[in-house]
């Protein structure tokens, strides 16, 4: 038996920077591109010091133009390249969607598998940091609606640097959104309080070297029997923190990602418990809980005690005053798990 892999504490920026250093190192195909994430770094400095290691042919800043940004992804993509593309903010990725849409997503079907799209565009997303409604959207569903790519939203730093690195390794394109609220730690959904450092959070503690998590695996991050809670990124830590304040003996699955989805996790779970609850930050109308309530209805209808519930963001524009009521919050969650259970 070998010895275990040194770990050290990182936030999930660190772990993410740390995935590309590494995929970088291990195949000069990979490139990163994108508004200031060379000399600067990212504005979030999740590509800090890579331009300096790899040379600017590798990793370079473009012009403010993300329709440009994936177009050139793409084209290096099908020259046999993996690029990794960072989208400053996902709120800026809607040009972009028809390079996305139309042509990663598409290459593979269109050449009959003669050419490949292996690109991850890395965009941060999300609220919690009063960016108002032009740096705060989850626009996940649109993307989870388009056959041909997938979609990962990591919860922390261990499997912010795992899920990366297998979306880099991956031959089709990835959508990668980094939960920004929780960059530099997790929160108990209270968002009056500032977020707690990761450096004492178990899954901080992230190998320094390569491992991988696969793509389509969830995570059961408690174990429990009244009810199961869906959720993802930022929503983890919110459910989590329900379940530690309420006592309620709770099921908290992380999806990490959300096609592939693992399905079979979900309905082993919900034929347990019996109750339902999903938890997103985004808008609730054809939102990707919509989705996942519908997936559950047809695969555990015998076993559900109660009606699938969701808890979400409000069908309006990201107010920037009005955030924290805006956030799915550990009060609305509260009172949808009491229905949900008959409390």
């Amino acid at each position: 038996m070998g010895e275990a892999e040194p770990t050290r504490g990182m936030n999930m920026i660190q772990a993410i920077n740390s995935a590309l250093d590494i995929c970088m190192g291990r195949d000069a195909d990979i490139t990163v591109l994108g508004e200031d994430v060379g000399y600067f770094g990212g504005v979030f400095k999740a590509t800090e010091g890579l331009q300096k290691k790899y040379g600017k042919t590798r990793v370079f800043d473009t012009p403010i133009t993300e329709c440009g940004i994936i177009g050139v992804a793409v084209g290096m993509a099908a020259y046999g390249l993996r690029p990794v593309p960072e989208i400053q903010f996902a709120d800026y990725i809607y040009p972009a969607l028809d390079q996305i849409v139309s042509e990663a997503a598409r290459l593979r079907y269109r050449s009959a598998g003669e050419f490949t799209a292996p690109i991850t565009v890395r965009s941060p997303f999300g609220g919690g940091i009063f960016g108002g409604q032009t740096h705060s959207q989850s626009p996940e569903a649109l993307f989870t609606h388009v056959a041909g790519i997938k979609t990962v939203v990591p919860s922390n730093p261990h499997d912010a640097k795992g899920l990366l690195i297998a979306a880099i390794e991956d031959n089709d394109p990835v959508i990668f959104f980094e939960p920004k609220r929780i960059y530099n730690g997790p929160f108990d959904g209270h968002y009056d309080r500032p977020v707690t450092p990761w450096a004492k959070h178990p899954q901080a503690r992230v190998p320094e070297g390569y491992y991988r998590i696969p793509l389509g695996q969830a995570a059961v991050v408690r174990e429990g029997e009244a009810a199961t809670l869906l959720c993802y990124g930022t929503m983890v830590h919110v459910a989590l923190g329900v379940a530690q304040e309420t006592g309620i003996d709770v099921e908290v699955i992380d999806l990490r990602t959300l096609v592939p989805l693992d399905i079979e996790t979900i309905e082993t779970s919900v034929r347990k418990t019996g109750r339902c609850i999903v938890l997103h930050e985004a808008t609730r109308t054809s939102g990707f809980g919509a989705e996942l309530a519908a997936l559950v209805q047809e695969r555990c209808f015998y076993s559900l005690e109660a009606p699938v519930e969701r808890v979400t963001g409000w069908d309006t524009p990201y107010p920037h005053s009005l955030e924290w009521a805006y956030f799915p919050g550990p009060v609305r969650l509260t009172q949808a798990l009491k229905r949900v259970i008959g409390a």
